[in-house]
């Protein structure tokens, strides 16, 4: 898929395995899932619906499946590519889309937390009635809160999966996989910079990834491959301009013109 590409500036390994800045954080996800989920062992048949761990990061999230034998998983389940440019509004929206709940409801679970909802609902309703509250405006509340409950988390994720592309399959995730990597490390050096070039380079790989991932979903990595290497040349391109940037920065040296960073 690289098409002899060169080997991108030595860095952290990013999203080689999960929570990779962090490796005490996937013991703890891992120890909850084997408590509140089901994990891939010998029990699992094509329908079990495995336990996600969602990574969050700058740009979007890993989901990664647990092994039922102790080990790391090395390609996420889905990756997920939230919108450049994304509102603070939308990145919640995602937030709400990855929530831990979503991953275990099953057919019965809207009609039963609808149910609970409405009970939950009299009780509030006949009490606020008791305290003078007017009928016209408790009873409304009381009738509306159980379709709130089944028909509102179905329209919420909805609205959310607008600003976010996804991918599945082991190949469509290990290209995302390694174009991710490239711009969490473009991301990082933006981090917390007033240099434009960095901040620019960001902006053009989330537009980047974000083009992988709908190239991705709509096609195989195979007949999509001349446009995927395309956009890994790119990212490879805007990675190498920033470590240049980066060590004249570290060695003192800002007199030399930075080279022209790509456009989108």
């Amino acid at each position: 898929m690289t098409d002899n590409l060169r080997t991108p500036p030595t860095g952290p390994a990013h999203h080689q395995r999960p929570f990779s800045r962090d490796p005490g954080r996937w013991e703890k996800e891992r120890s909850r899932a084997l408590r509140t989920g089901h994990i891939r062992d010998h029990t699992c048949t094509a329908r079990c619906e495995l336990e996600l761990v969602h990574e969050h990061t700058a740009w979007g999230w890993l989901a990664w499946i647990v092994p039922g034998d102790g080990s790391m998983p090395e390609i996420p389940q889905q990756i997920g590519v939230l919108t450049p440019a994304a509102t603070r509004i939308q990145r919640l929206a995602v937030r709400w889309l990855t929530r831990r709940p979503a991953q275990r409801i099953t057919s019965r679970s809207p009609r039963i937390s609808a149910v609970a909802v409405g009970l939950i609902g009299l009780v509030a309703g006949l009490f606020a009635m008791a305290h003078r509250v007017p009928a016209d405006v408790a009873l409304p509340a009381m009738l509306l809160a159980p379709l709130l409950a089944e028909y509102l988390p179905g329209c919420l994720d909805a609205r959310a999966r607008e600003h976010v592309r996804s991918v599945e399959g082991d190949g469509a995730c290990r290209y995302l996989q390694r174009l991710a990597a490239l711009h969490t490390s473009l991301v990082q050096a933006a981090a917390g910079s007033d240099r434009h070039e960095l901040r620019r380079s960001a902006e053009i790989g989330q537009h980047l990834l974000w083009d992988a991932a709908g190239l991705l979903q709509t096609q195989n990595t195979r007949s999509a491959s001349p446009d995927l290497i395309a956009r890994e040349r790119l990212m490879l391109q805007l990675a190498d301009q920033v470590a240049e940037i980066l060590q004249r920065s570290a060695d003192g040296d800002l007199t030399r013109k930075p080279g022209r960073l790509l456009g989108p």
